[in-house]
């Protein structure tokens, strides 16, 4: 539970004033990943039921985009940014990840994090008019477990970095444990709570099977440009992973 509680306090903004001490295998929390998610994919669903009442559907979705972004405290959509100034430069190998660590924003992280939201914003408004908004709570969950392929079997080209507590730590065990919860987790929400066919269910989980796909594509592409995976890689997979999970829906329950 101690662990749960830190990894959700590292990757979210949520108020969670608990002490959990220092963890010398924190690296271990990375089997909670689609864990925080399925909270972040509750609390923004939450939201959007609330927004529901008071908005249409397209100030909605953008509201439950923006809540992503605010209980994230945008950190993965500062890695997004900084991945594709840094890996579409066409600098060198040293360039690029200098790049990475620049604060200021590039014309390929503007053009990156603005079709990002904007297709979030658009994709969100379709699902919604079309009564799968319920699906969105499995967006945030997917995405993290998805970016357990960016931690498999991979290293990083810096010797200092916040990703590194991660990457190259996901284990065999770690991983098939999230995607057997995070396979339950779908099953009982998706069937118990919001009584889905079983087609809807099995196209949900069959997007695991997308996005693991892209996020190996995605990976063996980086490994090309940067000989290695950084934090801000990690954040960048996890913000294409919730619109690929989005594209999913679109295409497959629409």
């Amino acid at each position: 539970m101690k662990r749960f509680i830190s990894i959700l306090q590292f990757l979210t903004r949520i108020p969670i004033n608990i002490d959990t001490g220092f963890d010398e295998e924190f690296h271990k929390t990375i089997t909670y990943f689609p864990l925080v998610g399925l909270v972040l994919g509750i609390l923004i669903y939450i939201i959007g039921l609330i927004s529901g009442i008071f908005f249409d559907s397209f100030i909605t979705s953008i509201i439950v985009t923006l809540a992503l972004v605010i209980l994230t405290g945008g950190l993965h959509i500062d890695g997004l940014g900084d991945t594709f100034d840094a890996i579409y430069s066409y600098r060198d190998k040293e360039r690029m990840l200098e790049i990475m660590k620049d604060s200021r924003l590039g014309t390929n992280s503007l053009l990156a994090v603005m079709f990002l939201i904007l297709l979030k914003i658009g994709l969100i408004y379709s699902i919604i008019n079309n009564n799968l908004f319920w699906t969105i709570i499995f967006m945030p969950m997917l995405a993290r477990l998805g970016v357990i392929v960016m931690m498999y079997k991979t290293a990083t080209p810096r010797k200092n970095g916040m990703g590194n507590l991660f990457i190259g730590k996901a284990s065999k065990s770690m991983f098939a444990i999230a995607i057997l919860y995070t396979i339950i987790s779908i099953l009982v929400i998706s069937k118990l709570v919001f009584l889905s066919s079983n087609f809807k269910i099995l196209m949900i989980i069959g997007t695991i099977i997308i996005l693991f796909i892209f996020n190996d594509l995605f990976k063996r592409h980086v490994y090309k440009k940067i000989d290695g995976v950084t934090g801000d890689i990690l954040g960048c997979t996890i913000e294409l992973g919730e619109l690929i999970y989005l594209f999913c829906i679109y295409l497959l329950l629409i």
